[in-house]
């Protein structure tokens, strides 16, 4: 049986699409504050990183830490689902598992991907960030985009309660940042840091966006790579849990 993208993915597509922007608070937020946060912190980065440097940490760094609290965005989608009782209802259409992850993950992909074109341009345009190889860095973009879809997804389906979940992504987006080098580079981060940064796709987001646009192709190419091998990973789990069910559990 074929996906039936042009029919039911693409109408389960606009569906979540509006009802993402019957609440638009979150998103603004991810899309605002990153911003924000660049302007008012670039002076201190550009005094403790001589050149270009400081400009790309503060960049990259407030991406990579935002994109990750916009997991929230991701997984409230599913968890909402969880909390209506309509996932079962959806599970009982004709419309596959592969289906209606798709149609609950293309808005959200659609918005990971516009919040980092938001910050890099924003970035360029103000600060005169520098893009190389405007390719190279949107193959870095879209592999960590779909990391964080997969994420997302991932903890919206194994999550027990929404306070659970909440907690997942305050505290995991802060935590994998900071291990990732995005608040402090890594190299002034502790030595027992360092040995368990590359444990944090905030690691590899860093160091794939850090390679585009300082023109390292062959370190770009790696870091995507884990990127996706992380997204396909988390996305297979995602699925097979969805596929499954849930039982009633009294946290919801």
């Amino acid at each position: 049986m074929r996906l039936d993208l042009s029919g039911r993915g693409a109408a389960l597509a606009r569906h979540n699409t509006m009802l993402m922007l019957r609440e638009p608070g979150p998103v603004i937020s991810r899309l605002v504050q990153p911003l924000v946060l660049i302007t008012l912190m670039r002076p201190l980065y550009l005094t403790a990183m001589h050149g270009s440097g400081g400009t790309i940490q503060v960049v990259t760094g407030m991406l990579v830490m935002f994109s990750l609290l916009a997991l929230s965005i991701v997984g409230a989608g599913i968890f909402a689902e969880r909390g209506w009782r309509t996932w079962d209802r959806l599970r009982a259409t004709p419309a596959r598992t592969t289906e209606l992850l798709i149609g609950k993950a293309a808005p959200a992909l659609a918005l990971l991907i516009a919040q980092q074109a938001v910050v890099l341009g924003f970035g360029a345009a103000v600060f005169g960030l520098r893009v190389p190889d405007p390719w190279l860095l949107a193959l870095a973009v879209g592999a960590w985009a779909l990391a964080l879809l997969s994420l997302g997804a991932t903890l919206g389906a194994v999550a027990r309660s929404q306070s659970e979940l909440n907690v997942a992504y305050d505290i995991g987006g802060i935590l994998l940042s900071a291990m990732g080098g995005a608040l402090v580079p890594l190299a002034e981060l502790p030595r027992w840091a360092h040995a368990i940064a590359p444990f944090s796709p905030g690691y590899w987001a860093m160091s794939a966006l850090r390679g585009a646009l300082t023109g390292q192709v062959a370190g770009t190419l790696r870091a995507s790579a884990v990127l996706a091998a992380i997204a396909l990973a988390a996305g297979a789990l995602a699925t097979w849990r969805v596929s499954r069910g849930w039982s009633r559990s009294r946290l919801m």
